[in-house]
């Protein structure tokens, strides 16, 4: 088991350490039978719902992205301030993060793997121009304490994936990284993942060996109508992935963050032979509370704009595996459900 530690070189004055053991993954040969997962996280800002989550006594948690916001600072009757994007103020946040007590308990007890979005990776709605785009990713994998050997460490970007439980019950959850490689949607070839990325996942998805597939995202991938950041801005890598998934048969779930709301979405005529299913959650200190509402065809239930996050209940008693997706408030009330058997 790694030591939790953070100790850059370009920040002298802080040092990153603790004496609690750190919580990647140790065990990967048991099933997931309950997944964890949210986005939006300021650390200046209560954190109510790490017990709540705990209580749920999740296999795993997965950040889906902005876990913390390198762009923004606004403490409870203080002033706002804009963060200057720096390696070092992006540390800080992350130190303030890891070693909050609520949510160093939380990483005590349960394993924790996850991407980023764009405040944690910089800058608002940035992509591949971003100067301190090999700064953000150690900074980002030394939060996920993920160890000195893994892929992850050696490649551009932040994706991997990673592979849980035995023969017949094997989940892999394939975290997307959405900033790394992105042009923006006004390039003359736009793209969201790059070729590499691209590659791997194809790659990814044809394994005959996995009995589920979770692919996580830092945006939203079936929710095509609002006017915010979504995989809709770069259609025709949309359509690869949703044509991949079809096409290699592989059972997936999507999870995904951003949005400051949370929302289940169902795209029924997909390709594939099951509806496919998209949980998006996002707001753990901070959500849409004016939510003026927006169009979402393959929308599930209401939208819940309140504290929140993601829970997965996987059931393998069968030939294959049902997913019962939860949307769980601080109070560990559920505000939207939906399950989807392949």
């Amino acid at each position: 088991m790694m030591r939790s530690r953070f100790l850059i070189p370009f920040v002298s004055t802080i040092l990153f350490l603790s004496e609690s053991e750190a919580k990647f993954p140790e065990v990967f040969d048991e099933p997931l039978e309950v997944v964890a997962f949210g986005s939006c996280n300021r650390d200046e800002l209560p954190q109510p719902l790490w017990p709540v989550i705990a209580s749920k006594s999740p296999d795993l948690w997965v950040w889906l992205g902005d876990n913390i916001y390198a762009d923004w600072y606004e403490p409870i009757g203080g002033r706002s301030t804009r963060g200057d994007g720096s390696p070092a103020w992006m540390q800080q946040r992350y130190y303030s993060q890891f070693n909050r007590e609520d949510y160093r308990d939380f990483r005590e007890r349960f394993p924790i793997i996850g991407t980023w979005d764009d405040h944690d990776y910089g800058k608002n709605n940035a992509g591949r121009e971003l100067s301190i785009k090999r700064e953000a990713k150690e900074l980002a994998m030394d939060f996920f304490e993920v160890p000195a050997d893994d892929p992850r460490r050696s490649r551009e970007g932040l994706y991997g994936s990673y592979d849980f439980g035995p023969d017949g019950k094997r989940t892999r959850v394939i975290l997307l990284d959405g900033r790394y490689f992105a042009s923006g949607k006004k390039a003359k070839k736009p793209t969201l993942l790059g070729e590499a990325q691209k590659e791997w996942v194809e790659g990814q998805l044809a394994d005959p060996a996995v009995d589920l597939f979770l692919v996580a995202s830092g945006i939203q991938i079936l929710s095509d109508k609002h006017r915010y950041e979504k995989w809709e801005n770069y259609p025709e890598e949309r359509e690869w992935l949703l044509r991949e998934i079809a096409q290699t048969g592989a059972k997936a779930v999507l999870l995904s963050g951003d949005r400051h709301i949370h929302e289940i979405s169902l795209l029924e005529d997909f390709a594939g032979d099951y509806p496919l299913m998209e949980i998006t959650s996002s707001g753990l200190t901070h959500a849409w509370d004016t939510f003026p509402g927006e169009i979402n065809p393959y929308r599930q239930g209401e939208v819940f704009t309140g504290l929140g996050f993601g829970l997965l209940r996987i059931d393998w008693t069968g030939k294959s595996p049902t997913v019962n997706a939860l949307l769980v408030d601080q109070d560990g009330t559920v505000q939207g459900s939906q399950s989807v058997s392949f």
